[in-house]
């Protein structure tokens, strides 16, 4: 953990530093998501938020969208509703120069987030004292309080966060209180574009799919000494839609991830295999799908889950540096199958 040597100042976020208290949760219940972005669709100009913005630049045609000169913590209602359903247009969004939310502290970041749904308290992860719903990702010269695996080639690992939960996230909010000089950057990869890009004989037999989608193995991970050495719900396994449809913008998307997707129901564990590994395979390669963001001070970043996939980059180990930063996790709707019928 930082501290302050003398003539330092004292770290300026040391109050959000990972914690992991000894609470125990009960399953999580079912509830109705309306989606804010539904709102956003009956107005004039859905993008009226960005009218004040000195910069918008369009990172790929279809996918990722960076914004100067707009202060998200100043939104008002409407402007969410805007921001909801931009996001889910776009994929994911870079918010710079966003130190007015940075410095409104974690009760604002509670109230922003659970605007947009339900706020998910991570089984296993670090949070602020007294903050649960505020999830940490923490690494330092000495110390790691993430997901990450040294036993493979590469750090990165794309997922869509907790998608084992029945009721996975939507639009979710991230940003770093430190960052490396250099590296740490986040992934991101379209699943909308993912999926166009399969034949459409692949995308009619996608839809008819469902898979496994499992918390156990990062459950797991947390028991074995890791990240904390914490689980305060017991892992879930949910079944979701090998496609799914997003309730807003109708657009369909591919619905697994190399992290929680385990096997394809009703299929010979061979084909499941060699299904899943093809699309995990896709994802991860097809980099005219992707957008990398690089992180800047007072930079929040936000994607919606339900149509992206994303990894961290873990390439600053042998500097020593500090990187920790917080997501606050609304969730969503259960995955809507992009086939009418398809039984879950």
């Amino acid at each position: 953990m930082p501290t302050a040597t003398e003539g330092e100042e004292p770290y300026r976020y040391a109050h959000l530093l990972p914690y992991f208290s000894q609470d125990r949760y009960p399953p999580l219940t079912p509830f109705e998501h309306i989606d804010p972005g539904h709102r956003a669709l009956l107005l004039e100009n859905p993008r009226a938020f960005l009218d004040k913005a000195s910069r918008v630049i369009e990172l790929t045609p279809s996918f990722g969208t960076e914004v100067f000169g707009v202060n998200l913590a100043e939104l008002d209602n409407s402007g969410r509703d805007q921001v909801a359903l931009e996001v889910a247009r776009r994929g994911v969004m870079v918010f710079h120069d966003q130190q007015d939310f940075f410095d409104r502290g974690p009760d604002f970041y509670r109230e922003w987030g659970s605007y947009f749904g339900r706020l998910h308290i991570h089984p296993t992860s670090g949070h602020p004292k007294g903050y649960p719903d505020v999830h940490l990702v923490y690494r330092d010269a000495k110390t790691t309080y993430n997901y990450e695996r040294d036993e493979t080639i590469t750090t990165t690992l794309w997922h869509s966060d907790i998608s084992y939960e029945l009721q996975p996230p939507g639009l979710t909010t991230f940003f770093l209180l430190a960052l490396p000089e250099t590296g740490g950057d986040t992934l991101f990869a379209s699943q909308v574009m993912t999926l166009k890009r399969l034949s459409p004989p692949v995308v009619a037999f996608l839809r008819t799919l469902k898979a496994l989608h499992s918390g156990i193995e990062q459950a797991n991970f947390s028991r074995s000494g890791k990240r904390g050495a914490t689980v305060r719900r017991e892992p879930v396994e949910h079944v979701h839609p090998v496609v799914r449809r997003h309730p807003v913008t109708g657009e369909e998307a591919l619905y697994v991830n190399r992290q929680f997707t385990r096997h394809i129901v009703g299929l010979k564990r061979e084909e499941s295999d060699a299904i899943l590994k093809f699309l995990f395979d896709h994802i991860d390669k097809s980099a005219d799908n992707q957008v990398r963001v690089k992180w800047a001070p007072n930079t929040v970043v936000l994607w919606d889950n339900r149509i992206t996939a994303h990894s961290a980059v873990v390439d600053f180990k042998d500097t020593g540096e500090l990187r920790h930063g917080a997501r606050v996790t609304p969730q969503a709707e259960r995955p809507i199958p992009a086939l009418d019928g398809l039984e879950l």
